[in-house]
C-alpha cells in the first residue's frame, strides 16, 4: 500500500509528538518529518518529498501564512493543510487564500483529523464542518476554489448604503459621524457595522479599514 507521506510543522512538542504518533498507527500515512517552527520548512520538503503538509496556523518563530505561501509557490502540486486551535473565520480564508487545500481545527475528532488528510491527499478541498451552511461558507468556498481575490470579495453581496458606510468607516470617520453625513440614526449605522462584520466574517472596524484598502490594491 502507498502510504501519504506527510510533513507535520509544529512547535509545541507535545502536540508535535502526540499528532505523529496518532498519524503513524494508520496501516496508509506516514509522517516522515516533523520539524519545529524554526526549521526550514522549504529544505525539510525537498528533502523528504511529502504529499500533505500540516502547518500550524500559531507558529511562534514563523508566520504560518508565509510558510504555506512558500512551500505552494516551491512546490505547486504539494498539498497543504492548516491546523488551529481557536482560527478566526478571516483566518481560515487567508490560509486557502495562501494556497491551503484545508484546514483543520486542533479539536476535531480524530476521525475527522484523518478525514481530512486522506480527502486532501486525494486531491479534495476540506473546511472545518463548523463552517459548513454558514454565511460564511461561500466566502470560503471561493478561496477554496481559487478564483482569486477579486472573485472572493465579488462574492460578498454589499447594499449601496453598505459600500457607503465601509467607505466612511475606511476615512476613519466614528458612527456618529457617519450618521450625520448620511442623515440617518446612530443606531442604523451600528446595524449596518454589525451586517458588514457579518458578511465579510470580521471582528472590528479596523479590519473593515484594512478590507477596503486591500480591494483597492486589487
Amino acid at each position: 500500500m502507498r502510504k501519504i507521506r506527510i510533513l507535520l510543522i509544529e512547535d509545541n512538542r507535545l502536540l508535535r509528538e502526540g499528532i505523529a504518533a496518532m498519524i503513524n498507527r494508520q496501516a496508509d500515512m506516514k509522517v516522515v518529518a516533523a520539524p519545529g517552527g524554526n526549521q526550514n520548512s522549504l529544505l525539510k520538503t525537498r528533502t523528504v518529498r511529502p504529499h500533505v503538509v500540516l502547518v500550524d496556523l500559531g507558529l511562534r518563530n514563523q508566520n504560518g501564512l508565509r510558510v504555506v505561501a512558500s512551500l505552494r509557490k516551491a512546490t505547486p502540486e504539494l498539498k497543504v493543510i492548516g491546523m488551529g486551535l481557536i482560527p478566526t473565520q478571516l483566518d481560515i480564508v487567508e490560509f486557502v487564500q495562501e494556497g491551503a487545500s484545508g484546514f483543520i481545527l486542533k479539536d476535531a475528532t480524530i476521525a475527522d483529523f484523518l478525514s481530512t488528510i486522506r480527502s486532501v491527499a486525494r486531491g479534495g478541498k476540506v473546511l472545518p464542518p463548523s463552517l459548513t451552511g454558514s454565511l460564511f461558507s461561500h466566502v470560503a468556498e471561493y478561496a477554496l476554489n481559487k478564483k482569486g481575490r477579486g472573485q472572493l470579495n465579488r462574492a460578498v453581496r454589499m447594499t449601496k448604503r453598505e459600500r457607503e458606510i465601509i467607505s466612511l468607516i475606511a476615512d476613519a470617520l466614528s458612527n456618529k459621524d457617519i450618521a450625520r453625513r448620511l442623515n440617518i440614526a446612530t443606531f442604523t449605522v451600528k446595524s449596518h457595522v454589525h451586517n458588514i462584520l457579518e458578511k465579510l466574517a470580521l471582528h472590528s472596524r479596523l479590519q473593515i479599514a484594512k478590507y477596503t484598502r486591500d480591494k483597492e490594491t486589487l
